[in-house]
């Protein structure tokens, strides 16, 4: 199964083909994609009694985030060993989490303005939960989720790194920093879930290069890891961590420019695509290559 947010209603897709759930459903479900999960076995058994999508996907529809307005999300650093040894630290010996706020969320194709000039990139595979819970066993992380998309942990490096301690959680929520899109694909979709090809390009340049079997915590053992501690809930978002390629490893560091274009990809999902632009305090500056005033 593979969902979208067309203009903020939720529908099942089908190629070029789409159906509006709440209509579909004459009202047994919300239009709102975030609600979904909520009821999500409930969903998931009505869906197979459902004829295939009919409608032509809309030209001119926006695309949204598959969850939007998650109560929790997670993100996962140095989970590929080959970033974490482009980021001068060894393997960990557990996962290394911190958390990112639901305001910096956006659909697969946006507009990003640059708040400073140490913005880097890291394509991610992005888990939406389908069930919650304590104490989840990885044997059975796999049933609790309700599928799989693309994400960009987008980070301000110079934020991240200032201070007397970290500022992970502040310096990659700035708005526009966590795109993900553009659907969300049930794993029983996909031949290997726990192999994925991802990656990531500026410009037409690839980047980043990678599989999600190349993840030091697979995602099973994240649900794990992160359910002896908090409660998860049905909608909460995992940013699973990125390869190797980010602009912060890079001799000198790289980091996004206004025009850049940043596409990335994860095989059997989609691709999402970010624009970025300077920020607005530059737009409105004083001119000044003016001739003095006589």
């Amino acid at each position: 199964m593979r969902l979208i947010n067309l203009d903020g209603r939720l529908h099942l897709v089908d190629g070029d083909r789409v159906s509006d759930v709440e209509q579909a459903s004459n009202g047994t479900f919300s239009a709102d994609p975030q609600q979904i999960y909520s009821r999500w076995d409930e969903f998931t058994t009505w869906v197979q009694t459902q004829p295939k999508p009919s409608t032509s996907l809309p030209q001119r529809a926006h695309v949204g985030a598959p969850a939007p307005s998650p109560r929790q999300i997670f993100a996962v650093g140095l989970n590929y060993l080959a970033h974490a040894d482009e980021s001068g630290f060894v393997r960990p010996d557990n996962p290394v989490i911190f958390t990112k706020f639901a305001s910096s969320i956006t659909g697969p194709e946006s507009s990003v303005e640059l708040p400073s000039k140490s913005v880097d990139w890291e394509v991610e595979l992005v888990v939406v939960l389908g069930r919650g819970g304590r104490n989840i066993a990885s044997a059975s992380a796999w049933n609790h989720v309700a599928g799989l998309t693309v994400g960009q942990d987008i980070s301000e490096r110079e934020r991240q790194h200032s201070g007397p301690a970290p500022q992970f959680s502040l310096a990659k929520s700035h708005a526009g920093f966590s795109p993900v899109g553009p659907v969300l694909v049930t794993p029983d979709e996909l031949d290997n879930p726990d192999d994925l090809e991802l990656g990531a390009e500026i410009n037409g340049e690839q980047v980043q290069s990678g599989r999600t079997s190349q993840l030091i915590f697979p995602v099973p053992t994240l649900i794990e890891h992160l359910s002896r501690i908090v409660e998860l809930y049905p909608g909460d978002v995992i940013f699973t961590g990125t390869p190797a390629g980010v602009g912060a490893g890079r001799t000198p560091p790289r980091y996004l420019k206004a025009g850049d274009v940043l596409r990335s990809y994860i095989t059997g999902i989609g691709e999402i695509t970010q624009t970025f632009t300077a920020p607005a305090s530059e737009h409105t500056k004083p001119k000044t290559d003016l001739a003095p005033a006589e």
